[in-house]
């Protein structure tokens, strides 16, 4: 029996037990996930058996053993690099993007490496289900090579004086990126929309930090869990604007976060203690029809490359010291990652230094 026979026979087993109805379906292994999921990235099942395989999991709520299953697939089929740098943030938004605000997040790791933080953020296109504004997309916009190797990402991480890079999943996990069309015929959130932010294509000598956001109240216990499979150091989780790693810039917050692979601890945080008084939560939309609408009452992005323009001329706004939204979201997020990995003390702190490379003019010049 060829090694594809027993793929197919073990998705057909798999099939049998998580497809059953919301009473009769039963969890599968780690190691079943995982051998489940190595199958379908090496284009060795059926596409449809295959969303069959997502949407059951889906349906019947993943496992914490399912999650890492899936987890282990994409980790043992992606690329990856040691950087020479001792600690590094991988950094990691919603990869299906953003849509009712503009993204500031793509420029967090120029500003951290300005601080003398090295961070690399990760992403793709388009994924669904929300179809939204990308890191991808904001970089492009600036003049960006958005589609370099994991070598060239690494040197660019040890050059002191950039410091920061951006990879896709194109480059670094190709038999994920090939199952974007499958994806978009599902429709609804997967398993993979969980996991695929603990993609490691780059990693420090010595400590490794996660940073992604959330929304819901679960998700901070299962992506501390998932870090730590993934040999994660250090993990920072932002209840963030759209799950991204920027929180509202009007309302308290909160984060989770571990350090030493140890257990997560939940802190309270403000944008009023660091000076932030906005009256709108994130980066908002422009005023113009032809990129957003608000058919609903909340507006929506409807031109995807207009609102990344818009999202890049507003970052590097920011970036020459334009006070405002943007300036606040970059001064927030990026004292949030640095008090984490232990460069400063405070928060405040933090907040101070981001606020002087900002002005300094530094950080725009990493970005050019």
């Amino acid at each position: 029996m060829t090694d594809t026979m027993i793929s197919q026979e073990l998705m057909h087993s798999i099939i049998q037990r998580i497809a059953t109805g919301p009473e009769l379906s039963k969890d599968i292994s780690l190691e079943e996930a995982s051998d489940g999921m190595s199958a379908i990235l090496r284009g060795e099942i059926d596409e449809v058996q295959a969303a069959i395989f997502l949407i059951a999991l889906r349906m019947k709520r993943e496992t914490d053993d399912e999650n890492k299953g899936a987890l282990d697939a994409i980790l043992k089929i992606s690329q990856s690099r040691e950087a020479d740098v001792d600690q590094l943030i991988s950094l990691a938004d919603p990869y299906d993007g953003v849509n009712r605000n503009l993204p500031i997040a793509p420029f967090v790791p120029a500003v951290l490496a300005a601080c003398g933080l090295p961070c690399v953020s990760h992403g793709l296109d388009a994924v669904g289900p929300k179809f939204g504004v990308t890191h991808r997309h904001v970089l492009k916009e600036v003049g960006i090579d958005v589609d370099i190797g994991l070598d060239r990402a690494a040197s660019r991480l040890e050059d002191p004086e950039l410091g920061w890079a951006y990879v896709d999943q194109r480059s670094f996990c190709p038999g994920l990126h090939d199952l974007t069309g499958l994806r978009q015929k599902i429709i609804k959130r997967q398993v993979l929309t969980t996991v695929e932010v603990l993609a490691k294509p780059l990693v420090a000598r010595k400590k490794t930090h996660l940073v992604t956001g959330y929304v819901h109240k679960p998700y901070p216990a299962k992506y501390a869990s998932l870090a730590r499979f993934a040999g994660f150091e250090g993990c920072l989780l932002v209840r963030g604007i759209e799950g991204g790693v920027i929180p509202s810039l009007r309302q308290q917050g909160l984060l989770y976060r571990y350090d030493d692979l140890g257990e997560e601890q939940a802190v309270e945080i403000s944008p009023e203690s660091l000076g932030i008084t906005q009256a709108v939560r994130a980066v908002p939309l422009p005023d113009d029809d032809a990129i957003a609408t608000n058919g609903d009452e909340v507006a929506r992005i409807k031109d995807v490359s207009a609102a990344a323009r818009a999202a890049a001329e507003s970052g590097m706004r920011a970036l020459h010291g334009e006070k405002g939204p943007a300036y606040d979201a970059l001064v927030y997020s990026s004292a949030l990652i640095l008090w984490h990995a232990g460069d400063f003390e405070t928060i405040e702190s933090a907040a101070q230094r981001v606020r002087q490379v900002l002005d300094s003019g530094l950080v725009h010049q990493r970005v050019r």
